[in-house]
């Protein structure tokens, strides 16, 4: 309990402290922002601070949050150090300097913002990445909540009980069918979230599903909490299990899989692609540190929760502590999330719980279609006034999200999962050769540093992880990756620090 306090303690004083020294790096000004200079009604509109927070946090709290910070728990708490300090110390200044950027750039998508900085090679690359991406995205944040959903509407308690998936019906529709016909749904609800202004759908509903997701983080940290109070179910602290709890610990590093899993609690390339749509919606730069770095410190406190609350609730403490239960439900999924909201909140609670989880990732899967459009509409130049251009480019991408949602759900994810990181620390270089170059030369290593680490386990993983068909010898890989961020790092040194230093 007192590593999970101390976690929510440091992600308050990160926002604080190393915001706010973020922030003063930054420099932000008064500068008339996008929205004021041209807004048109459709993605250039004016919005609250306070409303452009609960969209950002809506928009980057998807599944990543809660399926990811359950898998990555059955590495144990060491996860909590990934989350606090993966949050504090890298995703935040990820979505804080793209955001900013977008602003100074006229609302600039990220592949865009990455031309500026890095040239028009790694512009053409993120551009095709960073739109695959949000299409990945967009089927992961359909099928997720179906899925979710359809449990809840079939299967009831049994979920919480190991009762057999798809067993269960409901008006004569098994788990599976219904998981069909609520993805389609969910699709049309996209396609109306990708085409309508973003004040009328996005800026209408995110408020409701904002209190959902408040009450669910609440009730299960809460939950969580008394139950290790009174020695029901027992937190596990970081020095208990610091080591690798993984039941398959040989063949699961921690290096670089935990990473990769726990992508979107601590930091996720996916929040680049949303910063820059409330880029174009804020009416000031000075709202950047709230919005931007605060939405992703609330996320990281999201991901410490469920984290929290998935290795306790699953602790078998007969012999000692243990994730193997967590392991055998399968980490974060549909089922994990019911049972473990169902078993801490209740038959009411939970349904309320598992609304907020419902809710995170749909509205990172509509936004992430929308800005998927806007890329688009970046690269070739298509203005999106109307409604015509508008359809030309939602279509399609929509069309190509509901064929993708016929493949294998882990497979997509694992997909997503190390394309997200890849693109974070592309976002991060970046942002480090914006601030050697505009702010001072040692400024940029509040981006290099973290930019460095990610390169590294990016790059692990791709040649180590069976989906990129690598799989080398894991000595092999650790050197690759290492080797390959340190050139990175010393192409950066040479080419941008060294000039800047002597400027």
């Amino acid at each position: 309990m007192y590593s999970f306090l101390g976690g929510l303690v440091l992600l308050v004083l990160g926002y604080l402290i190393y915001g706010a020294f973020v922030t003063k790096v930054f420099g932000p000004d008064d500068r008339r922002t996008p929205c004021v200079v041209h807004p048109d009604g459709v993605d250039y509109v004016p919005i609250s601070a306070g409303r452009a927070f609960l969209i950002q946090l809506l928009n980057i709290a998807g599944l990543g949050p809660i399926f990811g910070a359950l898998s990555g728990a059955i590495w144990g708490p060491q996860v909590y150090l990934w989350i606090v300090f993966g949050t504090i110390f890298a995703g935040a200044v990820h979505d804080y300097l793209v955001g900013m950027l977008s602003m100074r750039n006229d609302g600039a998508s990220v592949s865009e913002i990455t031309g500026i900085y890095l040239g028009s090679v790694m512009k053409g690359i993120m551009r095709v990445f960073s739109v695959v991406l949000l299409v990945m995205v967009g089927v992961v944040f359909m099928v997720g909540p179906a899925g979710l959903l359809a449990i809840m509407f079939t299967q009831g308690t049994s979920a919480a009980t190991g009762g057999a998936a798809g067993a269960a019906t409901l008006m004569g529709y098994t788990t599976a069918e219904w998981t069909k016909i609520l993805t389609v749904i969910i699709l049309i609800y996209y396609f109306l979230a990708t085409l309508l202004p973003i004040d009328k759908v996005i800026g209408k509903i995110y408020p409701l599903f904002g209190l959902c997701l408040i009450f669910m983080a609440i009730g299960i940290g809460g939950m969580t909490v008394m139950n290790h109070i009174n020695g029901t179910k027992p937190m596990i602290e970081l020095w208990e299990g610091l080591y690798n709890m993984h039941p398959k610990a040989d063949a699961t590093p921690i290096w670089p899989l935990m990473f990769i899993t726990v992508a979107c609690g601590a930091i996720s390339g996916f929040h680049a692609t949303q910063s820059p749509m409330m880029a174009r919606c804020l009416t000031s730069e000075r709202q950047g540190r709230f919005v931007f770095y605060g939405a992703m410190v609330a996320e990281g406190i999201i991901a410490l929760i469920w984290a929290s609350a998935g290795i306790a609730f699953y602790n078998a403490t007969d012999g000692g502590f243990s994730t193997a239960g967590l392991l055998a439900v399968g980490g974060g999924n549909s089922t994990s999330v019911y049972q473990i909201s169902v078993g801490l909140l209740g038959p009411i609670g939970s349904i309320l719980a598992i609304l907020g989880v419902v809710a995170c990732p749909i509205t990172s899967g509509d936004t992430a279609f929308r800005s998927a459009r806007l890329t688009l509409a970046d690269w070739f130049k298509i203005d999106q006034k109307g409604m015509a251009p508008r359809l030309l480019l939602a279509v399609p991408l929509l069309a190509a999200g509901y064929g993708i949602s016929f493949l294998e759900y882990g497979v997509i994810w694992r997909y997503f999962s190390w394309s997200n990181q890849t693109l974070a620390m592309i976002a991060l270089w970046a942002g480090a050769v914006y601030l050697a170059r505009n702010v001072g030369a040692g400024k940029g290593f509040m981006a290099a540093i973290p930019a460095t680490f990610m390169s590294a386990v990016s790059v692990t993983y791709f040649c180590i992880a069976p989906e990129c068909y690598l799989m080398l010898p894991r000595m092999t890989a650790y050197a690759i990756g290492i080797v390959v961020a340190i050139v990175f790092f010393a192409i950066y040194w040479i080419r941008v620090y060294q000039p800047a230093a002597k400027k």
